[in-house]
């Protein structure tokens, strides 16, 4: 499934939140095209630890792509952009809002180059309001959008997650309003500038607790059903020292999980309140009786929601991900790269892999009108460069 076969993207993003979003849709079959400025390129290229002598997280966040080196701080390098921007269907652009007018390029004046030219504007708070220009990273939109506030543990300051939820989740809903704009395209013949912020974007996961919380109801910090409040819905360490996910929130999974643990099923426990701490001490004194095989020999036979939480080490051996094909490789030139597979990345597809910085700074620019002797005349002007 490559529905996007022939729709052009102009990618300036760079890091995590934008380039996972156009990996996306480079697997989905778009041509995406990273404009990537002279100084350095994609921060994340160089971030540790390198496989295959560039950066592991770069190399998951984009095959499939292009990489040209413009330099948008000099009139040949505008210029070169705005040509190539009537080319595109889709600009992607994940500065602080006004950065590209402040070059001359705001979104009103490249959509008056290319009318159909959909522009997705991805930043952490947001075009407008009070925190537009404030620099932000993931736990800060988590902490603005209220998701920090209800983590755990109820006595001390909540603890930072160990994933980046608003920077991929932002990027998620930046391929849910490109679509949904190459749709409306379809039908209007017009584009659109798509406002994405990724502190708006995270409001939905806390959809329980906002719930209860415009309903009147307060809880406190970690004390929620779905926060760690109840024992039931919890993490455990077996005997061996290994951690486990009980998700037992339904009676039918509490009661399935009790008969199998050999213990009583107390139906109070589905309920948040002072009782918890007492079965809590006592779901870790079960927990601590059986290895971590033991507990998912019995999960394997007893259908109660219990799962072991997986190592990131040992996700590629994990059965289930081995099932699932979510990992694969790249054959390069610089050696084989492991890649990660998205719920709609399709298998049996030859991506390219991910591009050296200005590796087809000429391929671009010839595809957007330019001649050699012109892309000659902007390597001279020092307004790009090559590979």
């Amino acid at each position: 499934m490559r529905p996007l076969v022939g729709t052009r993207i102009l990618d300036l993003s760079r890091l995590l939140p934008g380039p996972f979003a156009t990996l996306v849709l480079a697997d989905l079959g778009a041509n995406v095209d990273k404009i990537e400025d002279l100084g350095g390129g994609d921060y994340m290229r160089h971030m540790p630890p390198h496989i295959a002598g560039e950066s592991a997280a770069f190399q998951l966040l984009n095959r499939g792509k292009r990489s040209a080196l413009l330099d948008l701080k000099r009139p040949e390098g505008r210029a070169a952009f705005e040509r190539l921007v009537a080319s595109y269907d889709v600009l992607f652009d994940q500065f602080r809002p006004g950065v590209l007018a402040r070059l001359g390029l705001g979104h009103d004046a490249l959509r008056a180059i290319n009318p159909k030219l959909i522009i997705c504007a991805l930043t952490g708070y947001g075009q407008t309001g009070p925190l537009a220009q404030r620099a932000g990273h993931d736990i800060d939109y988590l902490a603005r959008g209220g998701l920090l506030g209800v983590q755990g543990p109820e006595d001390g300051a909540p603890q930072p997650p160990g994933f980046q939820l608003a920077d991929v989740s932002g990027g998620m809903w930046c391929v849910i309003a490109i679509l949904a704009a190459l749709a409306e395209r379809q039908r209007t013949g017009e584009g659109r500038v798509l406002d994405i912020s990724m502190t708006d974007g995270v409001l939905g996961f806390a959809s329980v607790t906002l719930g209860a919380m415009l309903a009147g109801e307060v809880k406190p910090r970690g004390a929620d059903v779905l926060t760690g409040g109840i024992a039931p819905y919890n993490t455990y360490l077996s005997k061996d020292g290994h951690p486990l996910a009980l998700g037992a929130l339904e009676p039918k999974f509490w009661m399935a999980f009790c008969a199998a643990a050999g213990i009583t099923p107390r139906m109070e426990a589905l309920l948040p309140g002072p009782h918890q701490a007492e079965i809590k001490a006592e779901l870790r004194s079960v927990f601590a009786s059986k290895t971590r095989e033991e507990w998912i020999a019995l999960a394997a036979v007893h259908d109660c929601c219990l799962e072991p939480a997986v190592a990131p080490e040992d996700l590629r051996d994990d059965p289930l991900v081995r099932a699932r094909e979510l990992f694969f490789e790249l054959e390069t030139s610089r050696g084989r790269i492991p890649q990660l597979r998205t719920p709609v990345t399709p298998k049996g597809t030859d991506f390219t892999p991910p591009p050296r910085a200005g590796e087809h700074t000429r391929a671009v620019l010839r595809d957007g009108g330019f001649s050699d002797a012109e892309i000659d005349d902007l390597v001279k002007a020092g307004a790009i460069r090559e590979a």
